[in-house]
């Protein structure tokens, strides 16, 4: 009996060893078969911002075709996260149009965005932002854990798919605090009596109170536990708490928790307000469109018209501090569209551009220059005064009026015209043309810069970047006014006998001295002077001499008179003679030189002179005297007189002259 009840313990060994083996065996062979899961890229769309996705480093997949005006991007290398991440790439230079793999990394927000073109798009800057990311070629990292789906700070995720499960964004823990799990909730078709059933712990205020002093909440921003735990009306009009110690009130499809308040409202809503840029601060001009609203343009070619207007507008980034924009259209007769001020954003002008409709009629360019001349650049309409003013005129073929004079009007007064001559005349057609030469003949120089020809509406587009490289360059808008191209300066001379022959040459020296400094031109500064003693003699006047070199060499030729010194007629005769002819947008400069103290009054002349809007300069040498210089300058008189103790030392104050001239331009309006 024994022997049976060994061999059976035996047996019943041997079949456990022999199960452990094959399991053994077994477990090898499923452990070969277990293979590591293949990583996949997630894929995203063009208009997915940075600021949506909560996952601080990761790779994405862009699809082709985000190289669009539409996604719009905000800055350089570094950019705030409400920007197209997909935009970002391409206009980093990572990707290009036709897509591919990508890493992105967040980073702290920056004080500002700077906005710049590069690789097709257009960047916007921004004064701040709270958030920041840079994108780098698509090759993880050996030591980076990227995740294979993206966590969405919104409950429509872009690439969520119906029934998708819901996931988990585990927030980092902080000292002093539990981490808990932020369960974002993929709800689709549920209706609200479905998600009535749905409950969030609410976080207790010991987390709350150290997680909202981990960062300052930004202005105008509510925390979510403020949002949480305020209070609203129920169905019988009572004010009744949000949430009470157990449950959250209701969570509507499309609502979501997020990282303890600090995702703003903008993020929260589905219909979120885009950051408004403060404009290119590289680009600040006053800037007009001169539109051609005729009959014979059509309405597809003025709906094409509208498209450039748009994209330049975009391409510009419009902000007040940086290009403004505004919109004259033309027909018979000019009419403002909307003025400097009305839109300060791209998007605005864009929605008004929209909007504008076809005149008809002529096309009658010069009666548009000459409005834009008397009314639009005007404070009332936004001219700032210290940004340069730009008309751009476009037109279909040629105007059916003359644009010469009014355009030259249009230089005097500081205004940059640029002209866009889209499908100009042949040679058949030139016969037609009203003026001939018409574009040369309007704009600012005809040195190619301010002209581009296209040569057909289909293509206008492409003078999109062009226009917008040219009209930024303000150090090239030679007909901007500054204190060196924008006055007619009249010299008046002393040439009493007091002075003598060889003083009067160093006089006439430093007059030439002070003429160099200025840009001449019969639109530009114009010079004219007057000698004196007992009597006067105008030496050459504003309309004789055009150029800097005839200027210098009329200079040069006065002669000597020899006299008595009678200051205050000769200040008369300079009003008379000389000032009447000034032109009325020009800013008028007297600079008298005398070395002795006048024979007759000089303080009526001198009043005269300020009431007719002529500012003075008093320069005395030697024997003049000071207090009838200052009776003669312009107040404030230390910044209109000077007094030099020897003729030798006037060069010395050529520059004192020309910094008390711009000084006082400057600190006026320009237009």
């Amino acid at each position: 009996m024994g022997i049976v009840v060994l061999t059976m313990k035996a047996s019943v060994i041997e079949m456990f060893l022999v199960l452990l083996v094959t399991g053994i065996h077994s477990n090898k062979d499923t452990t070969k078969k277990i293979k590591r899961p293949k990583f996949n890229v997630p894929q995203i769309n063009c208009d997915v911002k940075a600021g949506k996705i909560i996952n601080p480093e990761f790779v994405v997949k862009c699809p082709a075709g985000c190289q669009d005006p539409k996604y719009h991007v905000y800055g350089t290398d570094i950019y705030a996260s409400y920007s197209s991440v997909c935009g970002a790439a391409i206009h980093s230079g990572v990707l290009d149009n036709s897509g591919g793999k990508i890493v992105v990394r967040k980073v702290a927000g920056q004080s500002g965005y700077k906005g710049s073109y590069s690789n097709g798009i257009q960047s916007l800057s921004l004064p701040r932002w709270r958030e920041s990311f840079i994108v780098s070629e698509g090759k993880p990292q050996k030591d980076v854990t990227y995740p294979s789906a993206l966590t969405y700070s919104s409950s429509k995720s872009p690439t969520a798919k119906t029934g998708e499960a819901t996931k988990a964004y585990q927030k980092p823990s902080v000292p002093g605090t539990t981490a808990q799990p932020v369960t974002l909730m993929q709800v689709t078709g549920a209706t609200a009596s479905e998600a009535s059933h749905t409950s969030l712990p609410k976080p207790s205020p010991s987390a709350v109170s150290t997680t909202s002093s981990l960062r300052s909440q930004p202005m105008g921003h509510r925390s979510w536990e403020l949002d949480l735990w305020s209070t609203s009306s129920d169905a019988s009009g009572q004010n009744s708490p949000r949430a009470n110690a157990g449950e959250m009130d209701l969570w509507k499809p499309g609502s979501v928790l997020l990282d303890a308040g600090f995702v703003p409202k903008e993020e929260l809503s589905t219909q979120s307000l885009e950051p408004v840029s403060q404009g290119d601060p590289n680009c600040k001009i006053d800037l007009s469109f001169l539109i051609d609203g005729s009959s014979g343009i059509g309405k597809r070619r003025f709906r094409i018209q509208k498209q450039f207007l748009a994209d330049v507008a975009q391409t510009l980034d419009i902000g007040p501090a940086g290009p403004l924009m505004g919109v004259v259209q033309y027909g018979d007769n000019p009419a403002a569209q909307f003025n400097l001020r009305t839109h300060m954003n791209s998007r605005d002008l864009k929605t008004a551009i929209e909007k504008i409709t076809q005149r008809g009629g002529l096309s009658n360019a010069g009666r548009a220059i000459s409005y834009v001349t008397k009314n639009f650049f005007s404070k009332a309409n936004g001219n700032r005064g210290g940004a340069p003013n730009v008309a751009v005129v476009i037109v279909d073929g040629w105007p059916t009026d003359k644009v010469e004079e009014a355009s030259r009007f249009a230089r005097e007064s500081g205004i940059n015209i640029f002209f866009i001559t889209i499908e100009g005349a042949t040679e058949n057609e030139k016969q037609y043309v009203t003026e001939p030469n018409f574009s040369n003949k309007a704009v600012c120089r005809t040195n190619g810069f301010y002209s581009l020809n296209v040569q057909s509406w289909f293509s206008l587009h492409k003078t999109v970047q062009p226009l917008v490289k040219r009209v930024c360059d303000t150090d090239r808008l030679a007909c901007s006014k500054t204190c060196l191209n924008s006055a007619d300066i009249g010299f008046v001379i002393d040439g009493s006998s007091s002075v003598g022959t060889g003083n009067f040459r160093t006089v006439l020296q430093f007059v030439a001295n002070l003429s160099k400094e200025f840009e001449i031109s019969d639109t530009d500064t114009r010079i004219g002077a007057v000698q004196y003693t007992y009597e006067q003699r105008l030496e050459f006047g504003f309309d004789d001499y055009n150029t800097k070199s005839d200027i210098l060499n009329a200079i040069k030729r006065v002669g000597y008179w020899s006299g008595g010194t009678s200051t205050g007629a000769a200040i008369n005769y300079a009003l008379e003679q000389l000032f009447k002819k000034s032109k009325p947008n020009k800013r008028k400069l007297m600079i008298l030189i005398t070395d002795g103290r006048s024979y007759d009054d000089v303080r009526i002349p001198a009043m005269v002179a300020h009431h007719k809007g002529v500012i003075t300069y008093a320069i005395g040498v030697a024997w003049a005297a000071q207090d009838e210089l200052e009776v003669i300058a312009t107040h404030p008189a230390n910044d209109h007189s000077f007094f030099v103790d020897e003729f030798d030392h006037l060069y010395k104050f050529v520059p004192k002259v020309i910094q008390s001239i711009c000084t006082e331009f400057n600190s006026q309006p320009r237009n």
